[in-house]
């Protein structure tokens, strides 16, 4: 009897999870580790909203998603708020709305905490999926197709075999850190000069007293001033997630809350109204500020056993809005390399020549699209 084949995928982000939805469907066994908790426990879900920016999906995000799970899919777009064009807020309170289509073509709002959420559940569910968290890699050792990883929980160290070992650990990843010792691979990394900070808008209350939106939900947001810049989407419960992004000198040199909330009233006055002067402080005083960091590799894979998804292969600033669109849509484009190639769920022997192909098509037809779409987020 074949023995099935054991697929590691190293991030339970909604990459990592649509990656072994994607391998379980196709057969694998697969085994999800991720270093952090589990985000659906409530201690892990503060931490998770400081941090998040909202998901902007595209067709290219759904697209994916579609290809691996539909009725997800279909869940997402329930929960999502289209996002018909961009509204710019001048200083002067002025706005203009700027459709992205003639045809009413959109993005999607989303949550990307639901999104996360939705992912790992399905994945959980799955009966070849097993997911372990605060579990954190250590080692690999990719020539015995063995990987090191340390339980948190039980403080002991753990040796676990695998066939292909999936990185979608982010932009600081592990795995791909691994792969150096044994890849040739082009590296580059570069912080830019801006970080962000996420605040929170609350809802508004209409004539009978229901939540309400205090924006067009049906926009994103942006307050657009040179060198730094304010955005805002919509989310379900009527509030909106801003992101504030501006240079680090800049947010070095206001220093206190007070010397903050005055430039933030000077140069995004009608955004201050709506979020309010206490609201703003609080999350000035105790979000995090948060880098941003784009990162570029090659080639993503190593023979038949190794291959970078997601941030971990390609992070980009935001200013696109197609950084995890991009993760989702690596997803579909191994799908249908593996099936192109043919590639079997159960072991062929000692290396695989076709599932070596699938994972060497992807560095090379993968790579100039991805390099692309990096330069266009910065240039946007």
């Amino acid at each position: 009897m074949a023995q099935q084949r054991k697929a590691i995928v190293v991030g339970a982000g909604p990459v990592g999870c649509l990656a072994a939805l994607m391998l379980a469907n196709e057969g694998w066994q697969v085994d999800i580790y991720e270093g952090r908790p589990d985000i659906r426990l409530p201690s892990s879900k503060a931490a998770s909203q400081q941090r998040s920016i909202n998901l902007a999906i595209s067709h290219r995000g759904i697209a994916a998603i579609q290809s691996v799970d539909p009725s997800a899919a279909q869940r997402f777009m329930e929960s999502v708020i289209p996002m018909r064009g961009r509204m710019i807020h001048h200083v002067d309170g002025r706005l203009d709305s700027q459709l992205y289509d003639r045809d009413g073509q959109c993005i999607n709002s989303i949550d990307r905490t639901v999104l996360n959420e939705d992912l790992l559940e399905e994945a959980s569910r799955s009966s070849n999926v097993h997911v372990y968290f605060e579990h954190k890699v250590r080692s690999v050792d990719f020539e015995n197709k063995v990987m090191t990883i340390y339980d948190t929980i039980q403080s002991q160290e753990l040796h676990v075999r695998f066939d292909l070992c999936v990185g979608a650990d982010g932009s600081y990843s592990t795995i791909r850190r691994q792969m150096m010792r044994v890849v040739r691979m082009d590296y580059q990394q570069e912080y830019i000069k801006h970080e962000y900070i996420e605040l929170r808008m609350p809802a508004g209350t209409d004539k009978e007293g229901c939540p309400a939106f205090l924006l067009d939900p049906n926009h994103l947001h942006i307050w657009p001033r040179k060198s730094f810049m304010l955005i805002a989407l919509p989310n379900k419960d009527c509030t909106f997630t801003c992101t504030l992004f501006a240079p680090s000198s800049d947010l070095d040199r206001l220093g206190t809350a007070e010397n903050f909330l005055t430039w933030f009233e000077t140069h995004f006055p009608d955004a201050l109204i709506a979020i309010g002067g206490k609201n703003l402080i609080k999350d000035f005083t105790h979000n995090p500020r948060s880098p941003l960091i784009c990162t570029r590799a090659n080639p993503y894979h190593y023979k038949d056993r190794s291959i970078l998804l997601g941030d971990a292969a390609h992070s980009m600033v935001p200013f696109y809005g197609q950084g995890l669109n991009c993760g989702l849509e690596d997803v579909r484009i191994l799908k249908t390399l593996l099936q192109e190639e043919k590639v079997a769920s159960t072991k062929t022997g000692e290396e695989d020549l076709r599932l070596n192909r699938a994972l060497s098509r992807y560095s090379q037809e993968r790579h100039k699209d991805l390099i692309a779409i990096t330069d266009l987020a910065m240039a946007n």
